[in-house]
Protein backbone atom coordinates (compact mmCIF):
# COMPACT_ATOMS: atom_id res chain seq x y z
CA UNK A 1 0.00 0.00 0.00
CA UNK A 2 1.49 3.30 -1.52
CA UNK A 3 1.23 6.46 1.75
CA UNK A 4 1.29 9.97 0.33
CA UNK A 5 0.21 13.10 1.08
CA UNK A 6 -1.57 15.83 -1.70
CA UNK A 7 -1.85 19.57 -1.71
CA UNK A 8 -5.21 19.53 -2.13
CA UNK A 9 -8.75 19.80 -0.98
CA UNK A 10 -9.93 16.06 0.00
CA UNK A 11 -13.10 16.95 -2.39
CA UNK A 12 -10.85 17.34 -5.04
CA UNK A 13 -9.02 13.91 -5.07
CA UNK A 14 -10.39 10.68 -6.64
CA UNK A 15 -10.97 8.24 -3.97
CA UNK A 16 -13.72 5.29 -3.09
CA UNK A 17 -13.71 6.97 0.70
CA UNK A 18 -13.18 10.00 2.14
CA UNK A 19 -12.11 10.07 5.80
CA UNK A 20 -13.36 12.51 8.12
CA UNK A 21 -13.43 13.12 11.87
CA UNK A 22 -15.51 14.62 14.64
CA UNK A 23 -14.88 14.90 18.13
CA UNK A 24 -17.24 13.78 20.60
CA UNK A 25 -20.47 16.29 21.73
CA UNK A 26 -19.85 18.30 18.12
CA UNK A 27 -23.12 18.89 16.51
CA UNK A 28 -22.17 21.22 13.89
CA UNK A 29 -18.67 20.29 12.40
CA UNK A 30 -16.31 22.90 10.92
CA UNK A 31 -13.08 22.72 9.19
CA UNK A 32 -12.44 19.78 6.19
CA UNK A 33 -15.42 18.01 7.95
CA UNK A 34 -17.96 21.27 8.04
CA UNK A 35 -16.66 21.82 4.23
CA UNK A 36 -17.32 17.85 3.27
CA UNK A 37 -20.88 18.12 5.31
CA UNK A 38 -21.83 21.40 2.98
CA UNK A 39 -20.89 19.93 -0.14
CA UNK A 40 -23.19 16.85 0.66
CA UNK A 41 -26.21 18.84 1.69
CA UNK A 42 -25.42 18.73 5.63
CA UNK A 43 -25.83 15.04 5.20
CA UNK A 44 -23.89 14.64 8.19
CA UNK A 45 -25.23 16.84 10.98
CA UNK A 46 -28.48 16.68 9.55
CA UNK A 47 -28.69 12.78 9.33
CA UNK A 48 -25.43 11.56 11.12
CA UNK A 49 -25.49 13.57 13.82
CA UNK A 50 -29.14 14.45 14.81
CA UNK A 51 -31.49 11.25 13.07
CA UNK A 52 -28.58 8.11 13.37
CA UNK A 53 -26.93 9.92 16.98
CA UNK A 54 -23.98 9.38 16.12
CA UNK A 55 -21.89 10.75 18.92
CA UNK A 56 -18.15 10.98 17.71
CA UNK A 57 -16.87 8.56 20.50
CA UNK A 58 -13.37 7.67 19.85
CA UNK A 59 -12.70 4.80 17.85
CA UNK A 60 -16.75 4.93 16.28
CA UNK A 61 -16.47 4.61 12.95
CA UNK A 62 -19.80 5.74 10.71
CA UNK A 63 -20.14 4.42 7.24
CA UNK A 64 -22.05 6.87 4.94
CA UNK A 65 -22.77 5.95 1.10
CA UNK A 66 -22.88 8.92 -1.06
CA UNK A 67 -24.71 7.26 -4.44
CA UNK A 68 -24.55 10.00 -6.81
CA UNK A 69 -20.75 10.00 -6.57
CA UNK A 70 -19.83 6.46 -6.22
CA UNK A 71 -18.16 7.46 -2.92
CA UNK A 72 -18.14 6.12 0.55
CA UNK A 73 -17.73 8.83 3.53
CA UNK A 74 -16.24 7.89 6.79
CA UNK A 75 -17.09 9.20 9.66
CA UNK A 76 -13.98 8.51 12.50
CA UNK A 77 -15.07 9.37 16.17
CA UNK A 78 -12.17 11.26 17.84
CA UNK A 79 -13.60 11.25 21.16
CA UNK A 80 -12.90 13.61 24.16
CA UNK A 81 -11.25 16.73 22.65
CA UNK A 82 -9.25 17.15 25.89
CA UNK A 83 -8.17 13.41 25.46
CA UNK A 84 -7.02 13.24 22.46
CA UNK A 85 -2.96 12.51 21.36
CA UNK A 86 -0.80 11.48 18.65
CA UNK A 87 -1.27 7.96 19.50
CA UNK A 88 -5.02 8.17 19.60
CA UNK A 89 -4.42 9.03 15.79
CA UNK A 90 -1.96 6.49 15.10
CA UNK A 91 -4.60 3.88 16.52
CA UNK A 92 -7.69 5.17 15.50
CA UNK A 93 -6.18 5.17 11.29
CA UNK A 94 -4.88 1.50 11.70
CA UNK A 95 -8.82 0.65 13.09
CA UNK A 96 -10.22 2.71 10.18
CA UNK A 97 -7.71 0.98 7.80
CA UNK A 98 -9.12 -3.00 9.53
CA UNK A 99 -12.56 -2.18 8.86
CA UNK A 100 -12.40 -0.04 5.33
CA UNK A 101 -14.82 -1.80 2.63
CA UNK A 102 -13.10 -4.35 0.28
CA UNK A 103 -14.02 -2.92 -2.47
CA UNK A 104 -12.11 -0.16 -1.35
CA UNK A 105 -8.56 1.28 -3.61
CA UNK A 106 -7.96 4.53 -2.94
CA UNK A 107 -8.72 5.99 0.38
CA UNK A 108 -8.24 9.97 1.28
CA UNK A 109 -8.22 10.99 4.48
CA UNK A 110 -8.20 14.58 6.46
CA UNK A 111 -5.18 15.51 8.51
CA UNK A 112 -6.52 14.65 11.92
CA UNK A 113 -5.15 16.34 14.70
CA UNK A 114 -4.02 19.49 12.98
CA UNK A 115 -6.95 21.11 12.64
CA UNK A 116 -9.23 22.51 15.80
CA UNK A 117 -6.68 20.09 17.92
CA UNK A 118 -3.98 22.22 16.87
CA UNK A 119 -1.49 19.26 17.09
CA UNK A 120 1.65 19.36 15.11
CA UNK A 121 0.97 19.01 11.57
CA UNK A 122 4.17 16.78 10.57
CA UNK A 123 2.98 14.21 13.80
CA UNK A 124 -0.15 14.10 12.85
CA UNK A 125 1.26 13.07 9.35
CA UNK A 126 3.48 10.57 10.65
CA UNK A 127 1.38 8.74 13.24
CA UNK A 128 -1.46 8.37 10.42
CA UNK A 129 1.32 7.09 8.48
CA UNK A 130 2.37 4.48 10.63
CA UNK A 131 -1.18 3.86 11.82
CA UNK A 132 -2.49 3.04 7.79
CA UNK A 133 0.74 0.78 7.27
CA UNK A 134 0.61 -1.03 10.62
CA UNK A 135 -3.35 -1.42 10.57
CA UNK A 136 -2.42 -3.61 7.20
CA UNK A 137 0.20 -5.78 8.97
CA UNK A 138 -0.52 -9.79 8.83
CA UNK A 139 2.05 -12.78 9.65
CA UNK A 140 0.35 -15.21 6.71
CA UNK A 141 3.65 -16.37 5.23
CA UNK A 142 2.77 -20.01 6.19
CA UNK A 143 -1.32 -20.01 5.12
CA UNK A 144 -2.57 -21.12 2.27
CA UNK A 145 -5.08 -18.28 2.10
CA UNK A 146 -3.17 -14.82 2.24
CA UNK A 147 -4.75 -11.81 3.74
CA UNK A 148 -5.16 -9.57 0.87
CA UNK A 149 -4.67 -5.89 1.59
CA UNK A 150 -7.64 -3.87 -1.07
CA UNK A 151 -6.34 -0.96 -0.20
CA UNK A 152 -3.37 0.40 -3.12
CA UNK A 153 -3.54 4.35 -2.23
CA UNK A 154 -3.60 5.88 1.39
CA UNK A 155 -3.73 9.90 0.78
CA UNK A 156 -3.31 12.56 2.98
CA UNK A 157 -5.21 15.74 1.75
CA UNK A 158 -4.29 19.30 3.21
CA UNK A 159 -4.39 22.29 0.96
CA UNK A 160 -2.81 24.97 3.74
CA UNK A 161 1.13 25.26 2.09
CA UNK A 162 2.82 25.45 5.61
CA UNK A 163 0.84 22.10 7.05
CA UNK A 164 1.61 20.28 3.57
CA UNK A 165 5.22 20.96 4.28
CA UNK A 166 5.65 20.20 7.44
CA UNK A 167 3.41 16.92 7.21
CA UNK A 168 5.50 15.86 4.04
CA UNK A 169 8.04 15.16 6.51
CA UNK A 170 5.76 13.66 9.19
CA UNK A 171 4.70 10.98 5.76
CA UNK A 172 8.34 10.43 5.21
CA UNK A 173 8.88 9.89 8.75
CA UNK A 174 6.16 7.22 9.12
CA UNK A 175 6.97 5.27 5.91
CA UNK A 176 10.53 4.83 7.99
CA UNK A 177 8.96 4.03 11.46
CA UNK A 178 6.21 1.84 10.28
CA UNK A 179 8.37 -0.31 8.22
CA UNK A 180 11.26 -0.95 10.82
CA UNK A 181 7.89 -1.92 13.06
CA UNK A 182 6.47 -4.40 10.48
CA UNK A 183 9.79 -6.01 9.75
CA UNK A 184 10.80 -6.65 13.08
CA UNK A 185 7.08 -8.30 13.51
CA UNK A 186 8.17 -10.60 10.78
CA UNK A 187 11.06 -11.68 12.14
CA UNK A 188 9.73 -12.14 15.64
CA UNK A 189 6.55 -14.10 14.46
CA UNK A 190 9.21 -16.35 12.19
CA UNK A 191 9.06 -19.87 12.96
CA UNK A 192 12.70 -20.68 15.15
CA UNK A 193 12.82 -23.57 12.87
CA UNK A 194 14.08 -21.22 9.91
CA UNK A 195 14.95 -18.02 11.76
CA UNK A 196 18.57 -19.01 13.98
CA UNK A 197 21.49 -17.41 14.77
CA UNK A 198 23.09 -18.12 11.21
CA UNK A 199 19.80 -16.97 9.71
CA UNK A 200 19.60 -14.05 11.59
CA UNK A 201 23.21 -12.81 11.07
CA UNK A 202 22.52 -13.16 7.31
CA UNK A 203 19.33 -11.07 7.99
CA UNK A 204 21.42 -8.32 9.90
CA UNK A 205 23.86 -8.03 7.40
CA UNK A 206 21.50 -8.20 3.92
CA UNK A 207 18.81 -5.53 5.98
CA UNK A 208 20.13 -3.38 8.76
CA UNK A 209 21.53 -0.84 5.80
CA UNK A 210 24.46 -0.11 7.91
CA UNK A 211 27.57 -1.82 8.03
CA UNK A 212 28.10 -4.92 9.82
CA UNK A 213 30.27 -7.29 11.20
CA UNK A 214 29.43 -11.20 12.17
CA UNK A 215 31.77 -13.35 14.46
CA UNK A 216 32.08 -16.87 14.56
CA UNK A 217 32.19 -18.97 17.52
CA UNK A 218 36.16 -19.26 17.53
CA UNK A 219 36.22 -15.68 17.17
CA UNK A 220 33.64 -15.07 20.16
CA UNK A 221 35.90 -17.19 22.40
CA UNK A 222 38.96 -15.27 21.49
CA UNK A 223 37.07 -12.28 22.79
CA UNK A 224 36.50 -13.70 26.00
CA UNK A 225 32.59 -14.74 26.04
CA UNK A 226 32.42 -17.40 27.69
CA UNK A 227 29.39 -16.62 29.12
CA UNK A 228 27.98 -16.03 26.28
CA UNK A 229 29.21 -19.31 24.67
CA UNK A 230 27.84 -21.36 27.63
CA UNK A 231 24.29 -20.52 26.51
CA UNK A 232 24.25 -21.38 23.32
CA UNK A 233 26.52 -24.63 23.60
CA UNK A 234 23.66 -27.31 23.75
CA UNK A 235 22.36 -26.07 20.14
CA UNK A 236 22.75 -27.73 17.01
CA UNK A 237 23.42 -24.05 15.89
CA UNK A 238 26.57 -22.41 16.10
CA UNK A 239 26.01 -18.77 18.07
CA UNK A 240 26.69 -15.33 16.04
CA UNK A 241 27.65 -12.49 17.66
CA UNK A 242 26.51 -9.25 15.35
CA UNK A 243 28.09 -5.58 15.67
CA UNK A 244 26.12 -2.77 13.06
CA UNK A 245 27.66 0.40 13.19
CA UNK A 246 26.03 3.44 12.20
CA UNK A 247 28.84 6.63 11.72
CA UNK A 248 27.67 10.02 10.81
CA UNK A 249 30.67 12.12 9.60
CA UNK A 250 30.47 14.45 13.00
CA UNK A 251 28.51 12.60 15.43
CA UNK A 252 27.88 14.63 18.48
CA UNK A 253 27.43 11.04 20.86
CA UNK A 254 27.96 7.95 20.75
CA UNK A 255 25.53 4.93 21.77
CA UNK A 256 25.22 1.28 21.93
CA UNK A 257 22.17 -0.88 21.82
CA UNK A 258 21.88 -4.34 22.85
CA UNK A 259 19.43 -6.49 21.83
CA UNK A 260 18.69 -10.11 23.72
CA UNK A 261 19.26 -12.78 20.66
CA UNK A 262 18.22 -16.14 22.06
CA UNK A 263 16.32 -17.10 18.71
CA UNK A 264 14.79 -19.99 20.19
CA UNK A 265 14.96 -20.98 24.30
CA UNK A 266 13.69 -24.01 25.30
CA UNK A 267 15.04 -22.89 29.27
CA UNK A 268 17.75 -25.56 28.76
CA UNK A 269 18.56 -28.09 31.59
CA UNK A 270 16.10 -26.25 33.43
CA UNK A 271 12.93 -27.31 30.76
CA UNK A 272 10.27 -25.03 30.41
CA UNK A 273 6.85 -26.01 30.77
CA UNK A 274 5.27 -27.18 26.87
CA UNK A 275 2.96 -23.79 27.34
CA UNK A 276 5.72 -21.85 28.23
CA UNK A 277 7.60 -23.12 25.68
CA UNK A 278 5.15 -22.55 22.92
CA UNK A 279 5.97 -19.06 21.55
CA UNK A 280 9.93 -18.50 22.65
CA UNK A 281 10.17 -17.73 19.12
CA UNK A 282 9.68 -14.72 20.20
CA UNK A 283 13.22 -14.50 22.67
CA UNK A 284 14.90 -12.38 20.22
CA UNK A 285 12.59 -9.73 19.95
CA UNK A 286 15.05 -7.81 21.50
CA UNK A 287 17.49 -8.36 18.70
CA UNK A 288 15.09 -7.82 15.89
CA UNK A 289 14.31 -4.12 17.43
CA UNK A 290 18.38 -3.61 17.58
CA UNK A 291 18.46 -4.77 14.08
CA UNK A 292 15.19 -2.55 12.47
CA UNK A 293 16.19 0.63 14.52
CA UNK A 294 19.65 0.75 12.49
CA UNK A 295 17.98 0.44 9.35
CA UNK A 296 15.08 3.03 10.22
CA UNK A 297 18.45 5.12 12.23
CA UNK A 298 20.49 4.24 8.16
CA UNK A 299 17.32 5.96 6.76
CA UNK A 300 17.01 9.00 8.87
CA UNK A 301 20.24 9.78 9.31
CA UNK A 302 20.57 11.33 13.07
CA UNK A 303 24.09 13.22 13.84
CA UNK A 304 24.15 10.09 16.57
CA UNK A 305 26.58 7.40 16.39
CA UNK A 306 25.19 4.01 17.24
CA UNK A 307 26.13 0.50 17.49
CA UNK A 308 23.85 -1.96 17.45
CA UNK A 309 24.93 -4.89 19.09
CA UNK A 310 23.54 -8.70 19.36
CA UNK A 311 24.72 -12.17 20.82
CA UNK A 312 22.21 -14.69 18.97
CA UNK A 313 21.95 -18.39 20.12
CA UNK A 314 19.36 -21.10 21.06
CA UNK A 315 19.24 -22.43 24.50
CA UNK A 316 18.70 -25.84 23.97
CA UNK A 317 19.25 -29.15 26.26
CA UNK A 318 21.69 -31.50 24.92
CA UNK A 319 24.50 -33.63 26.25
CA UNK A 320 26.43 -30.88 25.51
CA UNK A 321 24.40 -27.87 27.38
CA UNK A 322 25.33 -26.03 29.98
CA UNK A 323 24.32 -27.21 33.47
CA UNK A 324 23.01 -25.70 36.80
CA UNK A 325 25.75 -25.60 39.16
CA UNK A 326 28.58 -24.71 36.50
CA UNK A 327 30.86 -21.65 36.85
CA UNK A 328 31.62 -19.25 33.99
CA UNK A 329 33.80 -17.11 33.48
CA UNK A 330 32.85 -13.61 31.56
CA UNK A 331 34.17 -11.25 29.27
CA UNK A 332 35.05 -8.74 32.13
CA UNK A 333 36.52 -11.98 34.09
CA UNK A 334 33.48 -11.89 36.66
CA UNK A 335 32.92 -15.38 37.12
CA UNK A 336 28.64 -16.37 37.10
CA UNK A 337 27.45 -19.42 39.28
CA UNK A 338 24.40 -21.11 37.10
CA UNK A 339 21.64 -21.18 39.51
CA UNK A 340 19.24 -21.91 36.25
CA UNK A 341 19.67 -22.51 32.68
CA UNK A 342 16.77 -20.94 31.99
CA UNK A 343 17.56 -17.08 33.04
CA UNK A 344 20.23 -17.80 29.87
CA UNK A 345 19.27 -13.89 28.48
CA UNK A 346 21.21 -12.11 31.35
CA UNK A 347 24.09 -14.37 30.94
CA UNK A 348 24.72 -13.49 27.06
CA UNK A 349 24.06 -9.86 27.91
CA UNK A 350 26.87 -9.94 30.14
CA UNK A 351 29.43 -10.52 27.90
CA UNK A 352 27.18 -8.33 24.99
CA UNK A 353 27.16 -5.20 27.48
CA UNK A 354 30.75 -5.61 28.25
CA UNK A 355 32.07 -5.79 24.55
CA UNK A 356 29.65 -2.07 24.22
CA UNK A 357 31.29 -0.63 26.76
CA UNK A 358 34.61 -1.61 25.03
CA UNK A 359 33.40 0.72 22.17
CA UNK A 360 33.78 4.07 24.65
CA UNK A 361 30.29 5.01 23.99
CA UNK A 362 28.65 7.47 25.99
CA UNK A 363 25.64 5.65 26.64
CA UNK A 364 24.18 1.66 26.58
CA UNK A 365 20.54 0.64 26.18
CA UNK A 366 19.68 -2.93 26.34
CA UNK A 367 16.67 -4.42 25.32
CA UNK A 368 15.07 -7.69 26.11
CA UNK A 369 12.53 -10.43 26.72
CA UNK A 370 14.37 -10.99 30.38
CA UNK A 371 12.22 -11.80 33.48
CA UNK A 372 8.92 -13.47 33.84
CA UNK A 373 8.79 -11.11 37.03
CA UNK A 374 8.05 -8.10 34.85
CA UNK A 375 5.18 -9.79 33.57
CA UNK A 376 3.64 -10.48 36.43
CA UNK A 377 4.52 -7.07 37.73
CA UNK A 378 3.35 -4.78 34.75
CA UNK A 379 1.38 -7.41 32.39
CA UNK A 380 0.86 -6.73 29.00
CA UNK A 381 0.03 -2.63 29.72
CA UNK A 382 3.65 -1.56 30.25
CA UNK A 383 7.31 -2.40 29.76
CA UNK A 384 9.77 -2.63 32.54
CA UNK A 385 13.09 0.06 32.78
CA UNK A 386 16.16 0.62 35.23
CA UNK A 387 19.64 1.40 34.66
CA UNK A 388 22.32 3.45 36.46
CA UNK A 389 21.09 7.18 35.34
CA UNK A 390 17.85 8.45 36.57
CA UNK A 391 18.37 11.46 33.81
CA UNK A 392 18.48 9.10 31.13
CA UNK A 393 15.73 6.92 32.44
CA UNK A 394 13.42 9.76 32.38
CA UNK A 395 14.67 10.82 29.23
CA UNK A 396 14.12 7.34 27.60
CA UNK A 397 10.22 7.26 29.25
CA UNK A 398 9.41 10.85 27.66
CA UNK A 399 10.69 10.00 24.57
CA UNK A 400 8.43 6.14 24.62
CA UNK A 401 5.38 8.24 25.64
CA UNK A 402 5.62 10.23 22.39
CA UNK A 403 6.01 7.13 20.44
CA UNK A 404 2.99 5.61 22.05
CA UNK A 405 5.05 3.07 23.81
CA UNK A 406 4.50 2.62 27.85
CA UNK A 407 7.79 2.25 30.16
CA UNK A 408 7.24 1.99 33.82
CA UNK A 409 10.40 2.50 36.01
CA UNK A 410 11.64 -0.67 38.01
CA UNK A 411 13.77 -0.12 41.56
CA UNK A 412 17.40 -1.34 41.57
CA UNK A 413 17.67 -1.15 45.62
CA UNK A 414 20.58 -3.18 46.95
CA UNK A 415 18.25 -5.65 48.56
CA UNK A 416 17.81 -7.15 45.62
CA UNK A 417 21.32 -8.09 44.94
CA UNK A 418 21.37 -10.34 48.08
CA UNK A 419 19.65 -13.26 46.01
CA UNK A 420 22.23 -13.04 43.85
CA UNK A 421 25.57 -14.15 46.22
CA UNK A 422 26.83 -17.03 45.20
CA UNK A 423 29.12 -19.53 47.84
CA UNK A 424 31.48 -20.46 44.81
CA UNK A 425 31.28 -17.61 42.03
CA UNK A 426 31.41 -13.67 41.93
CA UNK A 427 27.47 -13.85 41.65
CA UNK A 428 24.76 -15.86 40.65
CA UNK A 429 22.60 -15.58 37.28
CA UNK A 430 19.33 -15.88 39.71
CA UNK A 431 18.20 -15.33 42.79
CA UNK A 432 14.86 -16.54 42.45
CA UNK A 433 10.98 -15.07 41.21
CA UNK A 434 10.68 -12.54 44.53
CA UNK A 435 12.23 -9.26 43.20
CA UNK A 436 13.09 -10.81 39.96
CA UNK A 437 13.10 -8.55 37.49
CA UNK A 438 15.23 -6.08 39.97
CA UNK A 439 17.69 -8.36 40.51
CA UNK A 440 18.12 -8.96 37.08
CA UNK A 441 18.71 -5.65 36.49
CA UNK A 442 21.37 -6.04 39.00
CA UNK A 443 22.67 -8.66 37.99
CA UNK A 444 23.57 -6.49 34.29
CA UNK A 445 24.62 -3.70 36.32
CA UNK A 446 27.67 -5.88 37.49
CA UNK A 447 28.90 -5.67 33.88
CA UNK A 448 29.14 -2.28 33.08
CA UNK A 449 31.92 -0.30 34.94
CA UNK A 450 31.05 3.41 34.47
CA UNK A 451 29.20 4.02 31.45
CA UNK A 452 25.21 5.49 31.40
CA UNK A 453 23.21 2.24 30.80
CA UNK A 454 19.43 1.67 30.65
CA UNK A 455 18.04 -1.85 30.98
CA UNK A 456 14.68 -2.18 29.06
CA UNK A 457 12.44 -5.59 30.04
CA UNK A 458 9.90 -5.99 27.60
CA UNK A 459 9.10 -9.54 28.61
CA UNK A 460 5.26 -8.93 28.90
CA UNK A 461 4.62 -6.45 26.09
CA UNK A 462 6.84 -8.38 22.84
CA UNK A 463 3.91 -10.67 22.22
CA UNK A 464 0.08 -10.35 22.69
CA UNK A 465 -2.58 -13.47 22.87
CA UNK A 466 -5.04 -10.55 22.68
CA UNK A 467 -4.75 -7.67 19.93
CA UNK A 468 -3.52 -4.61 21.00
CA UNK A 469 -4.84 -1.14 20.31
CA UNK A 470 -3.15 -1.42 16.73
CA UNK A 471 -5.28 -4.58 16.23
CA UNK A 472 -1.49 -6.36 16.31
CA UNK A 473 -1.74 -9.98 17.38
CA UNK A 474 1.51 -12.03 18.50
CA UNK A 475 4.88 -9.73 18.02
CA UNK A 476 4.15 -6.36 19.20
CA UNK A 477 8.33 -4.66 17.69
CA UNK A 478 7.68 -3.22 20.76
CA UNK A 479 10.77 -0.57 21.59
CA UNK A 480 11.72 0.17 18.37
CA UNK A 481 9.43 2.93 17.89
CA UNK A 482 10.83 4.39 21.19
CA UNK A 483 14.56 3.81 20.33
CA UNK A 484 13.81 5.48 17.09
CA UNK A 485 12.54 8.51 18.87
CA UNK A 486 15.24 8.27 21.55
CA UNK A 487 17.87 8.31 19.30
CA UNK A 488 16.15 11.15 17.09
CA UNK A 489 15.76 13.28 20.13
CA UNK A 490 19.64 13.19 20.86
CA UNK A 491 20.01 15.50 17.95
Amino acid sequence: MLVKIEQKSILDIEADVIIVNLFEGVKYPGGVTGIVDKKFNNVISDFVINKEKFEGKFGDIYKLPILESGKKIYIAGLGDQEKFNYTKIRDLTAKIVRNTDGSAKKVVSILHGAGIAGLCPRRCAQMITEGAISGTYSFDKYKSQKTKTQIEEFIIAEIDGQKYEKALKGVNDGIIVARAVNNARDLINESSQYLYPETLAKYAEENSGVKTTVYNKEEIKKMGMNAFLAVGQGSVHEPKFIHMEYKPQNPIKKIAIVGKGITFDAGGLDLKPPASMLTMRDDMSGAAAVICTMKAISELKPDIEVHGIIAACENMPSGSAYKPGDVITAKTGRTIEIDNTDAEGRVTLADALAYAEDLQVDEIIDIATLTGACMVALGTVASGIMGNDDTEIKKFIAAAEKAGERFWQLPMFEEYGETLKSDIADTKNTGGRMGGASAAGIFLSSFIKNTPWIHLDIAGTAFLEKADSEGIKGATAIGVRSLIKYISELN
